[in-house]
């Protein structure tokens, strides 16, 4: 069995996976560490190593808030159940699961976790990528700064390096992505067969990746899970601003912080910044906080808006959300309130608009009937724009509406499918039963299909034709409905879906 490869900085020794015909290596490095001169600056190249490098263990997480594995939060009973991992400016590594046999020329899978670009690490349980391995491909899970090291947007940021002003946290994926284009053949990937995927803030990163004309050819099609996004009414989401409002942002932080300039900023201990950045967020609120910055660079639009970028990269892409996450609706109490929503919101349409309702009759009633995953919004508003363009490329929608057991009764709550997409299910605390086990061992042999050649149609693990998985028309939509098995479901817009529709892409 093979346990180690020669990486452009050097040797890398691996140990097997919980099933040795696995391999797995941990804590590889792609860049730089981003401290001192290079903390918020585009990763710099990896020094080379001599000898055998041993990539046995994840790398300290980036720095974020303290992990506080508190079981009466559900994140943190679910999976941030360690409170003394170790965290580190040092952390622009990836980790790689890879059959152990030799063969050649596997797909690519690189995976970008979420949690809003503020926190989120590699080695959180739900990540191995060994059941994936196991069926042929090449797993690669990379680290990224978050937070302000990874966001922050300054004058002089943008006066030192006008090529790389922000977005620092994107541009390690990016950087992440060529190191896999250079590296992964002595793995036994292919680098011409590479897919992206992240989920929540991975998938907006996938996103931003797609609208980066830069990265044309480092990989050959997308996953984003829970994280597209489109508001169906007035909303700003909070994660993305423009380069001017993002300056401005930072040089508010840098008073807050009490430095004169970025060389002094450079200076300040990384967890003093950290929990200085902290107390900013709870002072100014989340739409204040660092994020996105379009700053003409990296990011050319709000990444956000990714499929109404007829210059981005045209890929077949597999997106979806779970049933239960980001429902937006109309702030209204009563009928009243509802016809100032609309005419504020739709203007000359709003009539157009009060029509699409049965009933009015108090808060309740407006909040149903207005309700809408902005998830869903977007990947609708996404097929019509893939239509409207002429794309030949595909999207394949899912919805994840399994029934979740255990004592708190979370419902398909945001992140849940996480467990199922890598069939890491074992190592969840949840009381799982066989039909789990089979729903995800079918969606992970979906994402499987699709990260070989685009297409999730195909056989199961076991060589049994999985149930048909049709491409998003929006002319008759169908998305696949993962519940109790996986099943295609036909889901018309509703008349208010179609209003709405029409008013967000008409406006743009």
């Amino acid at each position: 069995m093979i346990r180690k490869a020669r990486t452009e900085n050097g040797w890398v020794k691996g140990l097997p996976a919980a099933d040795p015909r696995v391999t797995s290596y941990k804590g590889i490095p792609y860049a730089a560490q981003p401290i001192g001169a290079l903390r918020w600056r585009a990763p710099q190249p990896c020094a080379d190593w001599a000898g055998e490098r041993e990539a046995y263990d994840f790398s300290p997480i980036p720095v974020q808030a303290p992990i506080s594995a508190d079981p009466r939060n559900l994140y943190d009973r679910e999976w941030h159940v360690d409170r003394d991992i170790p965290m580190d400016e040092d952390c622009l590594t990836l980790n790689i699961w890879t059959p152990a046999d030799g063969r050649r020329d596997m797909p690519v899978f690189v995976w970008f976790f979420g949690g809003g670009l503020q926190v989120g690490y590699t080695a959180e349980m739900e990540f191995d990528g060994e059941r994936i391995a196991r069926r042929g491909i090449v797993v690669v899970t990379v680290n990224y700064r978050v937070n302000v090291f990874g966001f922050l947007a300054h004058p002089e940021l943008t006066a030192e390096s006008p090529d790389a002003p922000a977005n620092f946290g994107f541009l390690d994926q990016q950087a992440a992505l060529k190191w896999v284009r250079r590296n992964i053949a002595a793995f036994g990937g292919d680098p011409d067969n590479v897919t992206i995927g992240g989920q929540s803030a991975g998938g907006m990163s996938v996103s931003a990746q797609l609208t980066c004309p830069d990265n044309r050819g480092l990989f050959q099609r997308a996953i984003i899970e829970s994280g597209a996004f489109a508001p169906p009414y007035p909303f700003d989401f909070g994660l993305c601003s423009d380069l001017t409002a993002a300056e401005a942002r930072g040089k508010a932080f840098f008073d807050f912080l009490g430095v004169a300039s970025l060389a002094e900023a450079r200076e300040i201990d990384a967890f003093t910044l950290r929990d200085r950045a902290l107390a900013w967020d709870r002072e100014h609120g989340w739409g204040k906080t660092f994020g996105e910055v379009v700053d003409g660079v990296f990011s050319r639009r709000n990444s956000q808006q990714w499929f109404l970028d007829a210059d981005r990269l045209d890929v077949p892409v597999l997106l979806g959300h779970t049933g239960s996450e980001f429902i937006h609706h109309a702030d209204a109490q009563d009928e009243s309130a509802l016809r100032t929503f609309a005419a504020r919101a739709f203007g000359d349409r709003a009539d157009a608009f009060l029509r699409c309702f049965s009933d009015v009759s108090d808060a309740e009633a407006i909040r149903k009937e207005s309700s809408v995953n902005t998830i869903e919004f977007a990947i609708r508003a996404a097929a019509r724009r893939q239509a409207a363009l002429g794309s030949a490329q595909p999207l394949y929608y899912y919805m994840f509406d399994a029934d979740i057991p255990g004592w708190d009764h979370p419902g398909a709550f945001h992140s849940v499918d996480l467990w199922f997409f890598f069939e890491t299910l074992a190592k969840c605390w949840r009381p799982f039963r066989g039909r789990h086990y089979d729903l995800a061992r079918q969606m992970c042999d979906y994402w499987c299909n699709f990260i070989r050649n685009g297409d999730p149609n195909g056989t199961d693990l076991h060589g049994e034709p999985l149930p048909w998985w049709p491409v998003m028309n929006p002319a008759l939509p169908v998305r696949m409905r993962f519940a109790d098995t996986a099943a295609p479901q036909a889901c018309p817009e509703s008349p208010l879906m179609r209003f709405l529709l029409d008013e967000y892409l008409e406006s743009r």
